[in-house]
């Protein structure tokens, strides 16, 4: 478990800051209140905190506008919360910079999977030339990939497609960035380019039975590299 991490909670209800604050001090974190948006936007730029857990219906600012004002600054990992529930809710919030979110109402337990997840693969690939996870390995600077050591071949699209994904590891990545990274701003609305790819992409690196399941589809919303 990733302990002594700061957090910052920006909600307006008493109540759920007070359930997270206690459950989140359990589990061994730091944690920083905030009780709307100016006041999680300073708090933010004041502590910089590791990890902020927002939530959307603020009484001064909208949720999505902290998050952008937060997003000028700071790569900080941003899990919302929100009551909103369709596809493209959720899409936009992941496009407008969030890196998950989850939907009212909520459990403790779900919320801190989600938190350590972030914590945990919030990296940066400038910086790391090799990508390692389980059986997985991704190496940058060659282009080359493996599955449990065996080598396997891939078409640049294909790479830069698993190369996007691995960039946000155990994080849903949305439809709209994908087709906006690998094939440009004109393809947002090309969503069978990217299904056909990522069909390809799973039959090769997904090959060994025992290593199925590496790319999970969030449906309707985007795909998610799956780590141990």
């Amino acid at each position: 478990m990733t302990t002594g991490a700061k957090i910052l909670v920006v909600d307006d209800e008493k109540s759920i800051r007070r359930f997270l604050e206690v459950g989140l001090e359990t589990q061994g974190y730091s944690v920083l209140l905030a009780r709307n948006g100016k006041e999680g936007v300073k708090q933010a730029a004041d502590h910089h905190p590791d990890l902020i857990v927002l939530d959307l219906g603020l009484p001064d600012i909208h949720g999505l506008e902290v998050l952008k004002k937060v997003r000028e600054s700071s790569a900080t990992p941003v899990i919302v919360l929100t009551v909103q529930s369709s596809d493209k809710d959720k899409e936009t919030l992941l496009d407008s910079g969030a890196d998950d979110y989850v939907t009212k109402p909520f459990s403790m337990t779900e919320l801190s999977a989600r938190i350590r997840v972030c914590l945990r693969h919030s990296i940066n690939l400038k910086d790391t030339p090799v990508f390692e996870s389980g059986p997985l390995r991704i190496d940058f600077a060659k282009r080359s990939v493996t599955v449990n050591g065996n080598p396997v071949k891939l078409t640049p699209t294909e790479f830069d497609l698993l190369k996007a994904l691995a960039r946000h590891p155990g994080r849903i990545v949305t439809q709209q960035q994908l087709l906006k990274e690998i094939w440009g701003p004109a393809s947002l609305e090309q969503a069978h380019y990217l299904r056909i790819y990522i069909g390809q992409l799973r039959r090769k690196i997904e090959k060994d039975p025992a290593v199925s399941g590496l790319i999970l589809t969030e449906q309707g919303v985007g795909y998610r590299l799956n780590l141990p």
